[in-house]
């Protein structure tokens, strides 16, 4: 079993540190991969879920997520999606706009902002790709490419009902701060499992201006 960790360490070499220290996205520019070449690697997380991935990790799926950052005066903020009930992988899920890389993505980063433009209607025109999180997997068999993007304060969500039932911002400060995170150890395929649970309450969350009204949990 690994041992318990702190969650801001999940992001190597102090990334997620660096970023927490400045608000602005053009400072956070030196504390991710560039985009001229996706960052190598299996994943920061490959040898904890070894055991747990399909053929042990040996043919996992190309995916990127886009991890939006919208500016708003106050404070930057973090745009998220919740899944519908209806689909195949992580359904129901708090995530990130993304999905597979296709065959006809230049890159992770395109992927990622054609995912984007497909699950909540974000134009190419409103998005600021800037760099690279570390890559990770998942258990249902993607090495998952992370982009972080600056967004437009103007940009107005569009979810496809199909893919997203919520889109939403929660603030970055909040999701940085290790007093909104908790382990919890679980039970899982017969072993235990260090899981991070983030507080179920921020004091700002905001709908994205999306066609749907999302109520504060």
């Amino acid at each position: 079993m690994t041992e318990p960790f702190d969650p801001l360490e999940r992001i190597p070499r102090g990334r997620s540190r660096h970023l927490a220290s400045h608000d602005t996205c053009a400072s956070m520019r030196g504390a991710l991969h560039p985009l001229d070449t996706p960052p190598p690697g299996l994943g920061w997380n490959h040898s904890e879920l070894i055991d747990l991935l399909p053929d042990h990790g040996r043919n996992l799926q190309p995916a990127a997520v886009l991890i939006g950052l919208v500016d708003r005066g106050e404070g930057m903020q973090v745009l998220l999606t919740r899944r519908t009930e209806l689909l195949r992988h992580h359904a129901g899920q708090i995530s990130f706009p993304g999905g597979r890389i296709e065959t006809d993505d230049a890159d992770p980063v395109a992927a990622a902002l054609r995912e984007a433009r497909e699950e909540i209607g974000l134009q190419a025109e409103h998005a600021q790709a800037l760099g690279y999180l570390d890559p990770f997997v998942t258990i249902t068999g993607f090495h998952v490419y992370p982009v972080v993007a600056r967004i437009a304060r103007q940009f107005s969500a569009q979810r496809d009902p199909s893919e997203v039932d919520e889109v939403f911002e929660l603030p970055f400060a909040f999701l940085m701060d290790p007093l909104n995170a908790r382990r919890v150890e679980v039970d899982y395929r017969g072993s235990k499992r260090t899981l991070i649970d983030r507080a179920a309450t921020s004091p700002s969350r905001t709908t994205a201006r999306s066609t749907r009204t999302c109520s504060p949990t």
